[in-house]
């Protein structure tokens, strides 16, 4: 289709409405590169698509499906052995429970009623539940930055004997800043922290009388934070558990990594899945949104369309409209005043045509009909004048025979003011001799 045309008729727009109502950036991807087909039996099929998307959500409310995550920089980790993160961890549980929770979905859809939605039950079918993946990430991790005490049991005995070093810590210093042999050589009776080791803060003019290892001081150096050497077997410890700590978690999320890589193949199905089902639904609200129908698709080059309204304006403003062309004729001429809707005549018939074609629902009355073209064209409005520095006119001219290099005997031609800008006779002269060549 012409480029052009998707700009004049605002298709872009549409398209953008369709990405709002997508759940996942995968859906993003595949709505933002929605594209007008000229196959009649694809547009079949996607507007199939799109009314069994439109039905679900009627009866049975919007799917679940937030959650989706793009998956493809963790598959390809884990191909290659690499180790994931907590958060990417969750992600692929997030992605594997809303493959369960789409069968769910469809379990409460009635029986005599599930024959009706074969495309999308087919898709849902096809996921592959993981519970087991899924389960033991949600075991093991409680957000993106802690991995639970229960992920194995080495992690919580060492998390407790962190604890209890930790106190046995705290429990000393505590003795240390309140003593009376002490106290006098504090800044201040508070324990911090200094390169992850347990510190108190002294005097400077003190370090000679208070035993310990210096790790900082303060921006005047007027404080010296010091590591007594009361505690310091204990820091040592500490800090070897904190090790362990590091190296069983380590050891845990290649455990989970490894799962994921095993069930790779299964992960990346789903994801391709997810992704046209996040798509089929956007469809689905969209045509909700906009009170759309599924139109009747024919190769003759037949357009019958019934209270036909612009899905750009306000449905309380808009004056819906019926058009009927290619049957008895083939060529039609609106007339009327100024600013009586004969450029959003024109728009409505062409941007709904593209819609139909690229298997969305268009707002008009049921049984509307539409034809399948090969290109649509439109002259509408002069926004390339600025563009290319050109007169009104000379933009129109640009535009038109460009159209009529490429138009064929399966085009939809829209042209709005023909042989404005021009002398009038002159001009009309030329919009016959146009109209004379496309007919």
């Amino acid at each position: 289709m012409n480029e052009r045309t998707f700009r004049v008729l605002e298709y872009q727009k549409i398209v953008g409405k369709l990405v709002e109502r997508t759940e996942s950036q995968l859906g993003r991807q595949m709505a933002k590169a929605i594209k007008p087909s000229i196959d009649i039996d694809e547009i079949e099929y996607l507007q199939r698509e799109t009314e069994e998307a439109l039905k679900l959500i009627i009866d049975n409310g919007n799917p679940p499906l937030f959650g989706i995550f793009d998956l493809s920089k963790e598959l390809k980790l884990v191909g290659i052995g690499g180790s994931l993160t907590p958060s990417s961890l969750m992600k692929i549980s997030d992605s594997l429970r809303v493959c369960r929770s789409l069968k769910g979905y469809l379990k409460e859809v009635k029986e005599e009623e599930i024959v009706d939605y074969p495309i999308i039950r087919g898709l849902v079918d096809d996921l592959r539940v993981l519970k087991h993946v899924e389960d033991e990430i949600n075991n093991a991790i409680v957000n993106e930055n802690e991995i639970s005490d229960g992920a194995s049991s080495t992690l919580r005995n060492i998390r407790r004997q962190i604890i209890n070093r930790n106190e046995s810590i705290r429990n000393k210093l505590d003795s240390i800043v309140n003593s009376q042999k002490y106290k006098k050589y504090l800044q201040d009776s508070i324990v911090t922290m200094r390169e992850g080791r347990y510190v108190v803060p002294i005097k400077h003019e003190n370090k000679a009388y208070f035993p310990g290892l210096v790790h900082d001081q303060s921006a005047s150096g007027a404080t010296l934070f010091v590591e007594p050497m009361a505690v310091v077997e204990l820091n040592n410890e500490l800090r070897e558990l904190e090790i362990k700590e590091r190296e069983e978690i380590d050891r845990i999320l290649e455990e989970l990594s490894g799962l994921v890589a095993e069930e790779a193949d299964n992960i990346e199905s789903n994801q391709g899945i997810l992704q046209r089902i996040d798509f089929i639904f956007a469809k689905g609200k969209l045509a909700l949104d906009m009170d759309g129908t599924r139109p009747i698709l024919n190769e003759e080059g037949y357009i019958n369309i019934k209270k036909a309204r612009h899905p750009l304006l306000d449905v309380e403003d808009v004056v819906p409209i019926d058009i009927h062309l290619g049957n008895d004729f083939n060529t039609l001429v609106i007339t009327g005043p100024n600013t009586g809707g004969k450029t959003v005549t024109l728009k409505t018939v062409g941007l709904l045509n593209l819609l139909g074609q690229s298997g969305l629902h268009i707002p008009a009355d049921f049984n509307s009909q539409i034809a399948v073209f090969d290109q649509i064209f439109a002259d509408i409005g002069d926004e390339q004048s600025i563009e290319q520095s050109l007169s009104t006119f000379s933009s129109h001219m640009t535009n038109i025979v460009d159209i009529l290099d490429n138009v064929s005997d399966n085009s939809l031609v829209l042209l709005d003011e023909l042989g404005a800008g021009t002398d009038p006779t002159e001009g009309a002269a030329l919009a016959m001799s146009i109209l004379g060549y496309l007919l």
